[in-house]
């Protein structure tokens, strides 16, 4: 492959990843400037995130498996122009509702689109340049991750929320131009059956128990819906694992898992980017309704996080080559959730450099600690020809575990909200009318704005909205913080140093836990 190739391929698929994981956390920031256009409270905010994480993550290996079948170049471009039309959908929503299936129409784009720009380089590069060109990709992403809350607060800060969905035809545009000049050379298509089946009972099923655990705080656990969602959703998950174990074709393989080290290390990704997809949604959501930060500075919030990821995870990675990765599993996630323990001693001030900076340092340190070893440790425990498939599939298992965890923490957050204003509003002389708007905002967990309409009493309802969403948040860091730890539990209890060498130190830093290359294709360090 020429030299203009090699750098048409990397750009294309550089700015394809962008795009998608940009929107993963520029969203985060715009949360409550789009509640105060729209509405929906906190469980439209939670949809919002809740509605592209299910799309994205239930059908990457779909995805990625339509790209072998029919081509990574053109699945690549079809990604890329459903997420340049779906955002310009979100970015014309008129209701919460229509910006909602609008995310996850985003979601499924993005699925189309992530596998397969990774997919289209190793398609295109030969073995002994892969390594370089996927640590590019890598690199990207993460810069990507950094970017979106900042771009996020400066269009804010700015203009409408509209402009974060509208400014992605650029890089969109921009990737179709580039794409347009790459050749299909390498880029064969590889015969096969695509597992639709399997794709539509994961999606429903995992749909299921998300739409029951946002709607419940709404419509209460008797309400025949949130039964038959719930209900319905974990039958649709069993007949998912059912039909796996006997398809032909399966898009999840299910033998993977006999392996100790891969079973473990799944379960121990899905409690560390549980906790990890949570915890922030809630901080910047706490920062800017409560604390009063801007956009801007709430999404300067976690950016130590990434800093010191990029600063300390390969260093990290090196040190558990020659020791092995399990007691850095072990302890990197107990040190994480510790950090954001710290962040439940945080009041309604929510000053950053007393409060919120130590967790988010000491939750760096962890994350540091963490990402290189797991990646390893998950890729080592299954045979060579496996590799491939077992990076996707903790990359889909990292997406489901901030899907669930949003909607789960957030049923929480919801119900402990609400019984803390009922309770001390309880112990207030308030007047019908404040009492009624005090009735009413139960079910807007994390909202501390009292009207002026409510005179005299309005004092007395702001503050007891403070305490509750604050109450409320403390617990959300506390359920956030034991997941991520839970995770290190896991690792301690069942992790074994690899049997087949894969180096942390080459597993890069950064969001993506499939960004790098499998050990099959790897040249010998």
């Amino acid at each position: 492959m020429s030299p203009r190739q090699a750098r048409l391929t990397v750009a294309a698929a550089v700015l394809g990843t962008i795009v998608v994981f940009v929107d993963s956390t520029v969203v985060n920031v715009a949360l409550p400037s789009i509640r105060d256009d729209l509405g929906g409270g906190l469980a439209g905010q939670q949809w919002l995130n809740d509605a592209y994480l299910l799309t994205l993550g239930a059908l990457l290996l779909l995805g990625g498996s339509l790209g072998d079948l029919h081509g990574r170049k053109r699945l690549f471009v079809i990604g890329l122009v459903g997420f340049g039309v779906t955002s310009l959908l979100c970015a014309a929503a008129p209701t919460i509702e229509t910006l909602i299936v609008g995310r996850g129409l985003q979601g499924i784009a993005g699925a189309l689109l992530v596998p397969n720009t990774l997919g289209l380089i190793v398609a295109k590069f030969p073995r002994n340049e892969r390594g370089a060109a996927i640590g590019t990709w890598t690199a990207w992403t993460g810069i990507a991750m950094v970017a979106g809350p900042l771009v996020g607060g400066l269009i804010l800060d700015a203009a409408s929320w509209r402009w974060i969905f509208a400014i992605n035809v650029v890089p969109v545009a921009a990737a179709l131009w580039i794409v347009r000049q790459v050749d299909s050379e390498h880029d064969v298509p590889t015969p096969g059956r695509i597992d639709y089946v399997g794709a539509a009972l994961g999606t429903l099923g995992l749909g299921g128990p998300v739409f029951a655990l946002i709607e419940q705080p709404l419509r209460g656990w008797g309400d025949p819906l949130i039964l038959a969602t719930l209900l319905g959703g974990l039958a649709l998950l069993a007949a998912f694992v059912a039909y796996e174990r006997r398809a032909s074709h399966p898009m999840l393989p299910l033998e993977l898992f006999r392996e100790r080290n891969f079973a473990v290390g799944n379960a121990a990704t899905l409690a560390v980017y549980g906790g990890l997809g949570a915890a922030p949604f809630f901080l910047v959501i706490f920062l800017q309704q409560v604390s009063g930060y801007s956009a801007l500075e709430a999404g300067l919030a976690m950016l130590p996080v990434t800093l010191l990821m990029f600063a300390l995870s390969k260093r990290f990675g090196a040190l558990a080559d020659r020791v092995g990765p399990r007691v850095f599993m072990a302890t990197g996630p107990l040190i994480g959730g510790a950090g954001f323990a710290l962040l439940a001693r945080m009041d309604a001030s929510g000053d950053y450099l007393a409060d919120v900076l130590p967790g988010v340092l000491v939750f760096g340190l962890g994350l540091s600690l963490t990402v290189a070893p797991l990646t390893a440790t998950v890729l080592g425990g299954v045979e060579e020809r496996h590799a491939g498939m077992a990076s996707a599939i903790n990359n889909a298992v990292a997406r489901i575990g901030g899907l669930l965890a949003v909607a789960a923490v957030g049923a929480v957050v919801s119900a402990a909200f609400a019984a803390s204003l009922e309770d001390r509003v309880a112990g207030l002389d308030l007047p019908p009318e404040a009492q009624a708007f005090a009735e009413e905002a139960e079910s807007r967990a994390l909202t501390t704005t009292a009207p002026a309409s409510l005179g005299s009493s309005r004092a007395a309802v702001a503050e007891a909205l403070d305490d509750s969403s604050v109450e409320a948040f403390r617990l959300a860091m506390l359920i956030t913080g034991g997941l991520v730890a839970l995770g290190g539990v896991l690792s301690a209890v069942g992790i074994r140093n690899p049997r087949r060498e894969v180096h942390c130190a080459d597993c890069e830093p950064g969001p993506s836990v499939t960004a790098i290359a499998p050990p099959a294709e790897r040249q010998p360090a």
